[in-house]
């Protein structure tokens, strides 16, 4: 398993981890299998999405923030930070894409993100490569 360490500058933001994990893989030397990229944290997630116009991660954003605006007079967490946990459940802890012949099995416009909620911080994701070496 290897860990990566990321800094957000923003209160919400979507980082692109494609190439982190992609680096991960070639290291394994695994030719068939699958990746997990996983995020340790309950106000940040992972997920897969369009990486060729960035309008798409803004609208994504701006729709979640619709959806769990960051107050709301009935929320009683005492860190008023329900949104970010909200926007966590809904994008996942985690993600799965196939390996084959070496490489991540992403749809042409896909890219794997780091989803912050609560920034801006310093945040951790891992991504665990399991397969064959054939």
């Amino acid at each position: 398993m290897r860990s990566y360490t990321v800094t957000t500058t923003a209160h919400d933001a979507m980082m692109e981890v494609t190439d982190k994990v992609r680096e991960a893989v070639s290291e394994s030397g695994i030719r068939e299998g699958h990746v997990i990229v996983y995020c340790p944290h309950t106000t940040a997630g992972i997920a897969i999405n369009e990486n060729a116009d960035p309008d798409v991660c803004r609208d994504v954003l701006r729709r979640l923030d619709e959806v769990y605006p960051w107050t709301h007079e009935k929320d009683r967490h005492m860190e008023g930070n329900t949104a970010a946990h909200l926007k966590a459940i809904t994008t996942g802890t985690s993600q799965t894409v196939l390996i084959y012949n070496g490489r991540l099995v992403l749809g042409t416009w896909q890219g794997i993100y780091f989803c912050e909620f609560d920034g801006p911080r310093t945040r951790t994701f891992h991504v665990k490569v399991i397969g064959e070496k054939k």
